[in-house]
């Protein structure tokens, strides 16, 4: 019997406890997941369904939100972060990932959570979720994914400022990002030769040299390579043209070089349904293309289709990986 998401309840004053019950009632009938948290955070009209085991999450779903609970003290108040909070959010991402290590889970969704908080008032010492994830499984290279119906794209550099993307992006650093892309995209998405599509670093791919070097000095030859040793892989290709409709159908994701060049096609596309992935965990993370949303917390507006678009897609790729490692042995 395939195994229940695990979704942590990430930043208790903001979004995520409202979101949790609304994505119960679109996926009540289509997959099993439980939600982790102090259910005195959840809405007090949410019908929730308390377990004692993962297990137990299936047989509940039919009922109300399955809830594992996890006692965090101070109630908590929409928009406002609480200090004494801060530990145990990161304590229900400790637990929620022993149950996906242990398999009593098939995949982990994580809630946003607000890094300031957990950093000024738990020592926090990650920049964020992902590069915590990788240092719970002891992975030291992990990449990030946004994935919609209609794109995948991966950034190779991420939350650096812009002026310093030539220097981080270096060739072990493109070469580590689209073999470890290249990977997850037969292992956690079933596609047994992945087509990918490399954007340049500068305008029009640097236009013959005109407009940058770096993609007749080093990423072209890059590619050239990484192409004679299996990859079906193309580029690089100016930003500005390989996202319309048409670009799109000739790759199954797109390798980007900063973090705009990334996330802007893909939240202008599909804006409410993008999804967070960490690819190269040894478990299936997931998670909502938002932040914790302070200003509508609590106000019964917020958008639950990011959420059960990322619990969706932590499901599909959890049966891939399965049906992967099952082929293997």
């Amino acid at each position: 019997m395939t195994q229940p998401l695990v979704l942590t309840c990430g930043e208790p004053a903001g979004i995520g406890p409202e979101l949790a019950p609304l994505a119960w009632q679109a996926l009540k009938n289509e997959l099993a997941f439980f939600w982790l948290g102090d259910p005195r955070h959840l809405p007090a009209t949410a019908p929730v369904v308390l377990i004692d085991t993962p297990a137990q999450a299936a047989d509940a779903m039919a009922d109300g939100l399955p809830v594992l609970a996890h006692d965090f003290g101070p109630a908590a108040t929409p928009g406002q972060a609480n200090p004494a909070h801060a530990a145990h959010v990161i304590a229900v991402i400790e637990q929620a990932v022993g149950f996906v290590q242990n398999a009593q889970a098939s995949a982990l969704c994580t809630a946003p959570i607000h890094k300031k908080a957990l950093q000024d008032c738990a020592g926090f010492a990650f920049p964020g979720h992902t590069e915590f994830l990788a240092h719970l499984a002891g992975q030291k290279e992990v990449v990030m994914m946004l994935a919609c119906a209609a794109l995948r794209v991966v950034p190779a550099t991420i939350h650096i400022p812009l002026a310093a993307v030539p220097q981080a992006l270096t060739p072990d650093l493109l070469r580590q990002t689209i073999t470890l892309t290249h990977h997850a995209m037969q292992r956690d998405f079933g596609i047994a030769a992945p087509r990918i599509a490399v954007a340049g670093l500068n305008p029009h791919a640097g236009e013959g040299g005109a407009m940058g070097q770096e993609e007749l000095r080093w990423i072209a030859p890059l590619l050239a390579q990484m192409r004679a040793g299996g990859i079906d892989i193309i580029g690089p290709l100016p930003a500005d043209t390989m996202f319309h409709a048409r670009a799109r159908a000739g790759y199954d994701v797109a390798i980007c070089m900063y973090h705009d060049q990334a996330l802007i096609p893909i939240k202008t596309i599909d804006f409410d349904h993008g999804v967070n992935i960490s690819l190269g965990l040894p478990f299936v993370r997931t998670s909502p293309d938002h932040g914790t949303a302070f200003d509508i917390a609590g106000r019964g507006q917020a958008n639950p289709s990011s959420l059960i678009a990322a619990l969706r897609m932590g499901a599909e790729m959890a049966k891939a990986r399965q049906n992967a490692q099952h082929s293997q042995s």
